[in-house]
This record gives structure tokens, C-alpha cells and sequence, in this order.
């Protein structure tokens, strides 16, 4: 248990008064954020701000460039989400509703991120947090052997081969938000499940837990947001 602790408290015995209190609040008000979506309250959204540019100045601090260009994308999507959520359309001047993507949707989502990835790679190997002597298939073989190896310092070496998956993934989640498509639960559940472990080994504990939370609440609004769905249907369907 002691090992455990000293796992997670390590990273903060050199870190500044300032940073501590920054990411925990960074931390915070990403759940706040998460927990107003789950009730398709437009308060998602400022909160979630707060949060990304906080960890922007955080992540630019830590060198980590993936996570950094999701939290920029993230608060510039969150603007555009807000504008989104709040205004009126159709003739009975309604917000839009959650609703199912369509082909067109899965193709824009998947699109952006096959690009986000693709990008977030660029950037990692000009910088060489990733090795840019490997080609495609190279560098797969290299990011699963050391994934699987059981050791903690090959997992440390590949999580910027995790990163950009998740930086993919999160891209597409934040614009299905948006939009109000409740698929954006199924990615934001799948970058969370892989998120968690990466932080903890990165060595910041207190976004490893806000993850931990995210996915547990990305779980919960999937259903609420389902049911939400299946009541609108319900609502037609007796119109």
C-alpha cells in the first residue's frame, strides 16, 4: 500500500505549491464539466473551459503536446459547442436534441481522426518524443512489444504511441458533443478506459483520477442520454 502511495504522491514532492492547486482545480472542474453534460446542461461548457485552459498552461509546462493540442481543441470546440447548445432552430424555436449520427456523421468523426492522429504524430516526431526513424509497420511492432513486455518502462516509452489514438479519439468525441450525438459517449468511454493508466504513469495522479471519474460519468450519461432519446421517439410517435 505504501508503494502505491508513493507511486501516486512521487511526481509531487518536486512539483510547485501552484501546479498542485492548478491541476486539482484544472481536475475539478473538468468532472463539474462532464457531470453538466451528462444533464445536457449548457453549463458543460464554461466549466469546461476553465478546465483546458488550465491544463493548457499546465501541459505546456509538462511538454506533453499531445494533450496540449486536445485541451486548445477543446476549448475552441467548447465555444463552438456553446454556441450550439444555446441557440434556437425550426420554426418552434427549439435547442437541438439528441439525436443518433448518421453515415455522413460517422464518416466526418472518423475523418478527424484519422487527421488529428496523423497530425499529433507529425508533431511528436519533429520534436522527437516518438522515434522518426520507424516506418508504419516499424513502428507499430515497436509500440506492441513494449506495450506487452510487462515492464513499466517500456509502458512509459509507447505512451506517446497511446497518445495520439486518444487524441484522435477525443477530437472526434468533442465534435460529436457538440453536436449533440450520443456516440460521443461510446469514444469519450473508450479514450477514458485508456487514459486513466497513462496518466498515472505519467505521474500526474490527480488527472489519472479526474479520468477515472470521467469514465464513470460518460457511462451514466450514455444511458441518460439514450433514454432521452428513446422519450423523444416516444413524444413523435404519439404527436
Amino acid at each position: 500500500m505504501n508503494e502505491l502511495f508513493d507511486f501516486f504522491l512521487r511526481p509531487y514532492y518536486e512539483a510547485s505549491a501552484l501546479n498542485i492547486i492548478l491541476e486539482f482545480s484544472a481536475a475539478f472542474f473538468g468532472v463539474i464539466s462532464v457531470f453538466y453534460a451528462r444533464k445536457e446542461n449548457i453549463l458543460v461548457y464554461p466549466t469546461g473551459i476553465i478546465s483546458t485552459v488550465i491544463y493548457v498552461y499546465l501541459l505546456a509546462q509538462w511538454t506533453l503536446y499531445g494533450d496540449l493540442i486536445i485541451n486548445i481543441y477543446y476549448t475552441l470546440m467548447s465555444v463552438y459547442g456553446w454556441y450550439m447548445w444555446s441557440k434556437v432552430i425550426g420554426s418552434n424555436q427549439q435547442h437541438i436534441a439528441i439525436s443518433r449520427t448518421n453515415t455522413a456523421d460517422k464518416l466526418k468523426a472518423f475523418a478527424l481522426f484519422v487527421f488529428t492522429s496523423a497530425f499529433v504524430i507529425a508533431v511528436y516526431r519533429h520534436f522527437d518524443v516518438m522515434p522518426s526513424n520507424l516506418g508504419f509497420t516499424e513502428s507499430v511492432e515497436y509500440a506492441f512489444v513494449r506495450l506487452v513486455s510487462g515492464d513499466l518502462e517500456d509502458f512509459r516509452s509507447i505512451t506517446p504511441f497511446l497518445d495520439t489514438f486518444t487524441t484522435g479519439v477525443f477530437f472526434a468525441a468533442m465534435w460529436l458533443m457538440a453536436n449533440k450525438k450520443i456516440e460521443n459517449w461510446t469514444l469519450w468511454i473508450l479514450g477514458d478506459i485508456i487514459s486513466i493508466p497513462l496518466y498515472f504513469v505519467k505521474g500526474y495522479g490527480f488527472t489519472g483520477i479526474q479520468y477515472a471519474i470521467f469514465l464513470v460519468l460518460a457511462i451514466f450519461a450514455y444511458f441518460s442520454w439514450r433514454e432521452k432519446i428513446n422519450q423523444q421517439k416516444k413524444a413523435r410517435a404519439n404527436a
